[in-house]
C-alpha cells in the first residue's frame, strides 16, 4: 500500500466504492495482523493489516482482503465480536451490522465455504450504534433514532429493552465492566444501565446539544469522553456528572469522538462531512491544541488500532491511515 505524503496521512487503501464505516477489530484474534472491517454501499470487506511500526520487515503497510461480503444495503454501523479467531481450525470471521433498513445483520464466516448470517427485527428506526459484549460475545447492544437501546442474543431475541428520551447515538461496553452498558443519547445524557437489574445506575450531563458521540476509555473505566455541538468533552465519573475539561474544536460540528486503545490521554474527533473534506483531531489531555491534523476527502467512521497510535478514517473509495506519536 502506498504512503501518501498529502495532510499527514501515513497510508491508504483503494476500495471499489465510498467507504460508510470503518472498523478495526478491537479484539485479539489469534494473528500478527490486525483485521479491519469496512462498510460500503452495498456490501462489507474484511481485510487484514500490519504496519511497520509494529514489524519491521514491513515495508509502510500491507493489506490484504480476506472475504467481500453481500449486504445488499448501505451499511452504517459494525461491530465485531469477540469470537473472531483467525487462529482457531477453521478460522472464524464473526460481526454485525447496523443497516438503513432498521435492521441488524449477524454475519459468521470461516472464509472458506461456511458464510451464514441471520437478521435482527426490532427497531423502528435508524440505528446509530452497536456492540458486541466484550468476554463472550452472546449479545450485541444496539441504539436508534427510536428511542430504544436494545440488547439481543445471537440468535435475534430481545433480552432487554431501555427506553431513552431522545435518539440513541452511542453505545459502549468495557471489557472490565461487563454487566454495564453506558448509553449516550442526543439530548446531551450518558447513562450507565446494570444489565442484571435492567435499571439506570449513573447518568452524566453534557449541558448542550447535540450530543452525536461518545465513547468509554478502554485504559480507565472512569474516563468518558463525547463530542456535543462544535466541542469535545471529557468527564471522570467519581468527580461529577458534569465534564471536567471541553474545548471546541469542530466549527462545522463535531461528528464522532474515538479513545485510543493504548493511550487514556489520547482520542480523536472528526468533524461533519463537508462538500470536499473532512477534519479529523488528534487530541492529547496534556497539550492544548490538537497533536495531529488530517484531512480526508469528505471522510465517515472513525476507528483506532487495538495496539498502536494509529487511526483510520472511511472517505470515497479510500480508507486513510493516521499514525500519531504517543
Amino acid at each position: 500500500m502506498k504512503q501518501d505524503s498529502a495532510i499527514n496521512i501515513a497510508y491508504t487503501v483503494d476500495c471499489e466504492d465510498y467507504v460508510h464505516v470503518v472498523k478495526f477489530n478491537p479484539f485479539e484474534s489469534g494473528d500478527a495482523c490486525s483485521l479491519i472491517a469496512y462498510g460500503g454501499n452495498n456490501y462489507v470487506v474484511v481485510g487484514s493489516c500490519r504496519f511497520q511500526e509494529e514489524d519491521a520487515e514491513v515495508e509502510g503497510m500491507q493489506y490484504k482482503t480476506l472475504k467481500t461480503f453481500h449486504h445488499g444495503i448501505r451499511v452504517d454501523a459494525i461491530a465485531w465480536s469477540p469470537e473472531t479467531r483467525l487462529d482457531a481450525l477453521p478460522p472464524q470471521i464473526r460481526f454485525c451490522t447496523a443497516a438503513s433498513d432498521r435492521k441488524l445483520r449477524l454475519f459468521t464466516s470461516d472464509l472458506q465455504d461456511k458464510n451464514e448470517f441471520k437478521t435482527f427485527d426490532g427497531h423502528s428506526d435508524y440505528i446509530n450504534d452497536l456492540v458486541f459484549a466484550p468476554k463472550e460475545g452472546q449479545e450485541v447492544a444496539s441504539v436508534s433514532d427510536d428511542h430504544t437501546c436494545r440488547v439481543w442474543d445471537l440468535e435475534g431475541n430481545e433480552k432487554a429493552h431501555f427506553v431513552l428520551r431522545s435518539p440513541g447515538m452511542s453505545v459502549c461496553w468495557h471489557p472490565e465492566e461487563d454487566f454495564k452498558l453506558m448509553v449516550a443519547e442526543k439530548n446531551g445524557t450518558i447513562r450507565f444501565y446494570d444489565l442484571i437489574t435492567q435499571q439506570a445506575i449513573l447518568s452524566l450531563e453534557c449541558e448542550q446539544t447535540p450530543l452525536m458521540s461518545a465513547d468509554w476509555c478502554l485504559k480507565n473505566t472512569l474516563k468518558i469522553g463525547a463530542v456535543a455541538g462544535n466541542d469535545w468533552l471529557i468527564w471522570d465519573i467519581t468527580r461529577s456528572s458534569y465534564p471536567q475539561d471541553k474545548r471546541p474544536v469542530h466549527a462545522d460540528r463535531a461528528r464522532l469522538f474515538r479513545w485510543s486503545r493504548v493511550n487514556e490521554n489520547l482520542f480523536a474527533t472528526i468533524g461533519y462531512p463537508g462538500k470536499t473534506s473532512t477534519q479529523l483531531l488528534v487530541h492529547h489531555l496534556g497539550h492544548p491544541q490538537p497533536i495531529l491534523t488530517g484531512t480526508a476527502a469528505v471522510g465517515s467512521g472513525l476507528t483506532w488500532h487495538r495496539t498502536l497510535p494509529l487511526c483510520a478514517v472511511g472517505g470515497d473509495h479510500k480508507i486513510f491511515f493516521w499514525v500519531t506519536e504517543m
